[in-house]
């Protein structure tokens, strides 16, 4: 007699306003070619994203440096954990080039952890910033580091030192989460490396993002934008979390497009320059476009200031 199948547990449906196509198209494949080429990882691919087919149609493309492998292992997050490279010496140059290539107006780069390097790995972030400046001097930079866990002060002011135009750094959940959701980090360090760069260089457009539908409750995420607003961050950016795979956190809500829109209101009338609230926004998803618009509202902030009472 033939033991039955065993029963798989079914996935739970996303909501249509979280759905998007596989990527197909001919840009696609050549922002692809371009980044196995010259030997770039990205966390488009790496993090699972699910704008990889939006973005990469139109050859924006998030770099992330110090190689594909991650030192942490938070629950949220589908990068690998384990023991990384050694530190790719052309890679700095290898980013350049692909934002030349690109065309890149706008370049957002980020990085896996490496709390096995002495600095974290803030020096390798500082020669792709030297690099992108060489290359592509028009390109607006924009950076998203680790925390740089018992680095922080030294790691912040050489990147800060490059002077990117955007320095981000996410928060991720709300406190109360972290000991599952991000049990490598420490919130309040988190908050503390952006007021570090604020008070080191106020020109700095700062800027951090969480994810929602993880379990938090409403005026936790409310707490966090204040927290946000008392370290002087510019930009907040909200997105819904999808659970890449089944070993990684549950998702606990799919929070509604409405529900989004609540929560963005709420950030403007905080303070921020700049809110993407959407269920498919990410760090660096529109970020060129953003960029823009949050450097024309600090500039209309500053013309009514100065203008007489």
């Amino acid at each position: 007699m033939n033991e039955p199948l065993p029963i798989r547990p079914l996935r739970e449906r996303k909501p249509d306003w979280i759905r998007v196509r596989a990527p197909t198209s001919h840009g696609f494949n050549e922002t692809r070619q371009l980044m196995r080429r010259l030997n770039l990882a990205t966390v488009c691919e790496e993090a699972a994203c699910p704008n990889i087919g939006e973005c990469w149609t139109k050859k924006h493309a998030t770099v992330m440096i110090l190689g594909d492998v991650c030192t942490r292992a938070c629950a949220f997050c589908n990068v690998k954990t384990g023991m990384p490279r050694a530190v790719d010496l052309l890679e700095p140059q290898h980013v350049a080039d692909a934002a030349a290539e690109l065309g890149l107006t706008h370049i957002v780069v980020t990085s896996v952890d490496r709390d096995d390097l002495k600095d974290g790995g803030a020096s390798q972030f500082v020669k792709v910033i030297e690099a992108l400046r060489r290359t592509t001097p028009s390109t607006t930079i924009e950076i998203l580091t680790p925390d740089f866990r018992n680095k922080a002060d030294s790691a912040v002011e050489a990147i800060v030192a490059a002077r990117p135009d955007v320095y981000n750094h996410n928060l991720e959940t709300v406190p109360r989460l972290y000991p599952t959701i991000r049990p490598g980090a420490r919130y309040y360090a988190s908050l503390r490396l952006l007021e570090q760069v604020k008070r080191l260089d106020p020109s700095i457009f700062t800027k951090s993002g969480v994810m929602v539908g993880l379990g938090e409750e409403r005026l936790e995420v409310h707490q966090v934008m204040d927290d946000m607003r008392s370290a002087q961050i510019d930009f907040l950016t909200m997105g819904q979390y999808l659970q890449p795979t089944p070993k990684h956190a549950k998702v606990a809500e799919f929070v509604t497009p409405q529900a989004f829109a609540a929560y963005g209101s709420i950030a403007r009338a905080k303070g921020f320059l700049q809110v993407a609230a959407t269920p498919l926004t990410r760090s660096s998803y529109h970020a060129g476009d953003d960029f823009q618009r949050m450097r024309a509202a600090r500039e209309a902030q500053l013309q009514a200031n100065r203008a007489p009472a």
